[in-house]
């Protein structure tokens, strides 16, 4: 149930980070999202109850182990590394952007 748990996610919401409270990565790439003023879902897996269990079918599914696991609209992105070099490179933006991330300025 976890791996369509997971997908179910990622299909539903524009910008997805798996991540665990605790992680000093997670939290920057997190923090990032927020200064950026992008909308997005946390999943703590250390806080959710089949937790482990999703971490292991985005592992199947991604081929990464580790968190944060970061999705995009719909899109496997990768980790903090990723995000912060899509970040540096000034190709985040662009990508939350096309997800609908960012809420629509009423101007």
């Amino acid at each position: 149930m976890a791996l369509p748990k997971a997908k179910e996610i990622v299909s539903a919401t524009p910008v997805v980070v798996f991540s665990k409270s605790y992680c000093p990565f997670c939290v920057d790439v997190k923090q990032l999202l927020q200064k950026l003023g992008a909308s997005f879902k946390a999943i703590e897996l250390d806080k959710e109850g089949d937790g482990s269990d999703i971490q292991a079918a985005l592992a199947e599914w991604t081929s990464q182990r580790t968190v944060p696991n970061v999705f995009i609209g719909g899109k496997h992105i990768g980790g903090c590394d990723t995000t912060t070099g899509l970040n540096n490179e000034g190709k985040l933006v662009p990508l939350l952007t096309e997800a609908g991330a960012f809420a629509k300025s009423s101007v």
